[in-house]
Formats: structure tokens, sequence, C-alpha cells
């Protein structure tokens, strides 16, 4: 589709983990750049974290007091009805308010009401499935939308055929530029320019079991002859920083949250990653040996089956996260010695990525709206 300048309004709804936020920033950039008239507003949960990470990125955010449902028994789900009665009323009144032309849904808690309400109000909308298993949300939202963006083949096992797009993931522009980095990276984070550099990012809330695992093999970490770069999370700073301290060491960079993901993947010669479809999408474009520890509480195990599409075709390897304190430090020694293997890796997870997923979603998006 042509750009155009008819002013329209769009309502992007989701979020949670960085996972489902990421996608529907670059959702919205990409429609932006077709349409620079576009009016944005976005809907999430109200105590997540993407009523930080959406203003930051220059887009207005109003929340919904909603949650998920627990799978084990948990008090917090006799606030559930309550919660989604609220949510309805509250996504009802933000539509009849904002007037979209088109409602775009990323998945996450905040969505399903938002889209469902927008269905009701007739309302064209689009959902953009990130996983290769999708969330409850976006399976329940199936029938009632008009089109259907997936990032991987065979989804017409969980979705309508005929609603069915593979587009693949919308992925931040400005972390997957990083070509020409790799001084400026070495500088950026202190590292020496003569030892590979292995990273290990968990995911935008952390990953508190590779962090035990990193632990509890430290005596061989602290003595490796590679660097590491380590995003512990909020939770795992404090443990790694004073460990590292207490240890003199100077080859392993703790960081809480790592912003210049860009000059992390310049780095980085190894990644170690859970599997959620954003981080693989972004390993992808930037074709990087990537070693996944998938989210043992994932749900329905999805970060599993994402990591084994991948693996299936020589891309990747996967550890489970239950063996990852025995094994992770002896596989990265093991890849990080046979550099033919290393550049197996990266050739084949570059056959995965899809460079334009977010202008290719944005024109789906855009063929949505009853032009007048």
């Amino acid at each position: 589709m042509k750009k155009t300048s008819e002013q329209i309004r769009v309502l992007i709804s989701g979020g949670g983990t960085g996972g489902h936020i990421f996608p529907a920033i670059a959702i919205a950039q990409a429609i932006r750049k077709l349409n620079p008239q576009s009016e944005f507003l976005f809907i999430g949960a109200q105590d997540k974290m993407e009523m930080e990470k959406v203003p930051a990125a220059g887009f207005e955010i109003k929340g919904l007091w909603i949650s998920g449902f627990q799978r084990s028994l948990s008090l917090k789900n006799l606030l559930f009805p309550i919660k989604l009665v609220c949510s309805l009323f509250k996504a009802k009144r933000i539509i009849a308010q904002f007037k979209p032309h088109v409602v775009v849904g990323v998945g996450g808690f905040a969505s399903g009401p938002t889209l469902f309400m927008a269905h009701r109000a007739g309302i064209p909308s689009l959902i953009q499935e990130q996983n290769s298993f999708p969330g409850i949300t976006n399976k329940l939202l199936a029938n009632k939308v008009n089109r259907i963006c997936v990032a991987y083949p065979e989804m017409s096992r969980y979705f309508p055929p005929e609603k069915l797009i593979e587009t693949g993931n919308p992925i931040r522009r400005h972390v997957i530029q990083i070509e020409g980095k790799r001084k400026l990276a070495f500088d950026y984070f202190n590292l020496s320019k003569s030892k590979k550099t292995v990273l290990l990012i968990g995911g935008s809330l952390g990953a508190q079991s590779i962090n035990q695992a990193i632990i509890a093999q430290f005596d061989e970490w602290s003595k490796a002859n590679f660097q590491f770069i380590w995003q512990t999370g909020i939770t795992g700073i404090g443990t790694a920083q004073s460990i590292i301290e207490e240890n003199k060491i100077t080859h392993i960079k703790a960081y809480k949250f790592i912003t210049e993901m860009d000059l992390a993947y310049a780095a980085a010669d190894l990644v170690i990653s859970r599997a959620g479809a954003i981080a693989i999408s972004e390993l992808s474009a930037t074709a990087k040996a990537c070693i996944f520890i998938p989210l043992p509480s994932a749900a329905e195990d999805h970060q599993t089956k994402n990591a084994q599409s991948l693996v299936a075709k020589q891309a990747a390897i996967l550890i489970p996260d239950s063996e990852a304190a025995k094994s992770l430090f002896e596989t990265c020694q093991t890849l990080l010695n046979n550099p033919k293997e290393l550049e197996d890796l990266r050739t084949n997870i570059k056959k995965f990525a899809k460079l334009d997923a977010d202008i290719e979603i944005a024109n789906e998006v855009l063929k949505l709206i009853k032009w007048s």
C-alpha cells in the first residue's frame, strides 16, 4: 500500500511483557511511516510495564484493571470476573470516546476486552500472534477479528485459515542495526577486543532460574577464557554485582537491564536467551548463534515450541531450564571452541529473519479501514 495522508485513528491493545509491548510499538511506528497523519491510542493493563514503555516511545496509553486467570488455585481468581466486567465497560467507553477506524491486538491481558468490545461496535480489527503456539487471548479472539498476522507457518491448526497472513514478527529496527558497531560495543561495555563474548538476556523481566544456573557454576564462569555480558533483571542484579565484586572479576559485566541492545548484539559471538518470540526474531535478524533456555512456566510451554522450530533446522541449541545449572557453561565452552558450528548456527538462524514484518502488518491494518 502506498503512503497516504488520510487522518485515521488506530487503537492498539495488549502488553504484559516486552514480547507484546515492543511489537505493538513497532506496528504503530510502521503505520505512522505509511500514514504520517495517523493518531494512536494504546490500551494496556494498568499495573504492567506497558504503562511505562509505551509513553517512553511517544504514544498515549490508558490502563484497564485486568490480569490473567491463574492456572493454579488462587484467591486472585475470585477477583477475575469483577476485573473482566470493569475492563469491558472501560474498553467500551474508551472506544466510544476515541472512535478508532481500526483496532489492533498484540496479545496480553488487556487485548481481550478491547478487541471484544471493538467487535461488538463493528470496528474492523487485526491480531498479531508472535509465538508458534498462540496465547489464550488470541485464540479466543480468532473468530471475532478480520485478520490474523502470524510469525510461524502451519498456524491454521489454531486459527481460521482464511484470516491468516504469515508476516513474521515486528521488531525494533534500531536494535537490529548492528553492522559496523562491534568496536563501539566493546568500548561501551568495557570489553577486551581479543576475547570471545557471550551475551545472556533473560527477557524484559529477567530470568531468575538462569541467573541461579550461572551462580551454581560461578567458579567455571569466573575462570573462563571468554567474557560475559549478563542481563540479570531487577531481582538478580544485587546478587550478581556482589559476587562479581567479591571475586574481583573484570570479564563478567552485569546489568539490570540493557538499553543499548544493538551494541549488546554487536558484541556477542554467542547468545544465551529465553525463547520468547520477539527475542528469536531479533536474534534471527542479527544472525546470532544461540542457546535457548525456554521459560518452563510459559503458557502451554510455547517457548519450548518456539525454540524447537529452530532446533529442527539446526539453527539453535536448546537446553531445558532444569538442566541449565549442570550443562550451560560446558555447552558455551564447547561452542566457542568450534568456529564451524558457530558459523552454521549463524547461517541457519538467519534464514528465519523477516525484516519487514512491521510494514507488512501496517499494510494489513490500513487495508481494513473503510475509507470514506
